[in-house]
């Protein structure tokens, strides 16, 4: 059949948009948003604030039982916790304006600061739970090993960094001062019996080997070392034995070692989809130990559900992503290395205490980061949140971003108060 000039000359139709089309472009998108310059900023504060806001609320939930039965008040531990936060968020921001200098000046009294403060926890600390963790100034406890982590992190990442300017390290460069430094502070933690923040540690320590380019051999030669120290700490501690034990088969002892355990995973079950409602944990009701802190997870999964708890996941996700982001875009060392060694502290923490509370890992003991209550560690993560920023701040275009962005809210109340002139030097810069 021949085509008639009618039908040749009419336009053709434009092809029809279907499901690969509209991928491709929330793709583009996405790309595009990725590719600005203050993305990772934007990740921090939002993840940041996001955590803190919901750590706040289920603070309240999850303590106020309790707080009632020993205080008096059901607000008393959401109090102290929301002191602590109201610190800890000016000192974020102090931190996201400081210079690198500062960070790579600030690790060397912080790490001796915090070798001195475990000392004294030996002698005069307070012993809870076959631990011996805490100081007692009043009403509030101080924690060492919470800012000995930042210290750890800053201390680390300097020495690597001034070592890396002159070329390939060394392996023994690489362990020594590093491997001593380290060892000194997981002892000390671990007189105090705490083997969950001396996990902490040696992922800060690992991580700094990686970025720095450690050999494969000498990773195998520490891991094994470390098993093996793990293996002998367990055994010489028969409360570890029996968390072992309670990890394999918390029902086999659902009164005894395995109690917190098992009540953890009802309060997780118990949540379904959607969870129960924000405040109407039953698990809380004295039934879940340590519901406020250690497990947190629990009663925000039984209150909020597996929604709640997979938005959890996604923000601690998104902000490992953006530590990692920073190391990768930013060439300074120093910040490279900081910022990966903050990453595997906060995410793995985080990924340590969620896996125990699901029951794929060993109770540890520690906290939730940004969620959990207690003032000693959400200083000190707060402090290297908004030491990321800072970091943030020298990705490639960030901070014409930010100049072009013109001043916010707090540099403009500073401004109002006359100190607007420190601001705008300490941007120039």
């Amino acid at each position: 059949m021949s085509t008639s000039a009618e039908e040749r000359a009419r336009p053709a139709a434009p092809p029809q948009e279907g499901p690969g089309t509209w991928a491709r472009e929330q793709l583009a998108a996405v790309k595009e948003l990725l590719g600005k310059p203050l993305t990772t900023y934007y990740l921090i504060i939002m993840c940041s604030a996001l955590l803190l806001a919901l750590g706040l609320m289920m603070v309240l939930s999850a303590s106020s039982i309790e707080a009632l039965q020993k205080t008096g008040s059901p607000f008393s531990w959401f109090i102290k916790q929301s002191l602590s936060a109201a610190l800890g968020v000016p000192v974020m921001y102090v931190c996201s304006r400081l210079p690198v200098k500062f960070f790579r000046w600030a690790g060397y009294p912080l790490m001796a600061l915090s070798i001195i403060a475990l000392i004294m926890v030996l002698f005069i600390g307070s012993s809870e739970l076959g631990a011996q963790r805490w100081i007692y100034i009043g009403d509030f406890t101080i924690q060492p090993s919470e800012p000995a982590k930042l210290g750890l992190v800053l201390w680390g990442a300097d020495l690597l960094a001034r070592r890396a300017r002159h070329g390939r390290i060394e392996w023994r460069q690489m362990l020594i001062p590093l491997m001593p430094g380290t060892a000194i502070l997981a002892v000390m933690v671990m007189l105090g019996r705490d083997l969950g923040t001396t996990l902490v540690l040696f992922m800060i320590f690992l991580a700094l080997l990686w970025v720095v380019g450690a050999p494969i051999k000498l990773f195998g030669g520490i891991l094994a070392l470390a098993v093996l120290a793990a293996v002998i700490m367990i055994k010489v501690e028969p409360y570890r034995m029996a968390r072992i034990g309670a990890f394999l088969d918390p029902w086999a002892d659902a009164q005894g070692a395995g109690y917190q355990a098992v009540q953890g995973q009802i309060a997780m079950g118990s949540g379904g989809w959607f969870g129960l409602g924000l405040g109407s944990s039953r698990q809380k009701w004295s039934w879940l130990p340590h519901g406020e802190s250690d497990f947190i997870f629990a009663i925000l999964g039984e209150e909020l559900g597996l929604m709640g708890t997979l938005m959890v996941v996604a923000l601690f996700g998104l902000l490992g992503y953006a530590g990692l982001r920073v190391a990768v875009r930013v060439n300074d060392p120093f910040i490279r290395l900081a910022a990966a060694a903050m990453v595997a502290w906060i995410v793995g923490q985080a990924t340590v205490n969620m896996g125990a509370v699901l029951g794929v890992l060993p109770i540890t003991g520690i906290p939730l980061p940004l969620v959990s209550y207690g003032g000693s560690a959400l200083l000190p993560t707060l402090a290297a949140l908004g030491m990321l920023l800072s970091f943030a701040k020298r990705e490639p275009g960030a901070r014409e971003a930010l100049a072009a962005r013109g001043p916010g809210p707090v540099s403009r109340a500073l401004s109002w108060l006359g100190l607007g002139g420190m601001t705008r030097g300490r941007m120039r810069r």
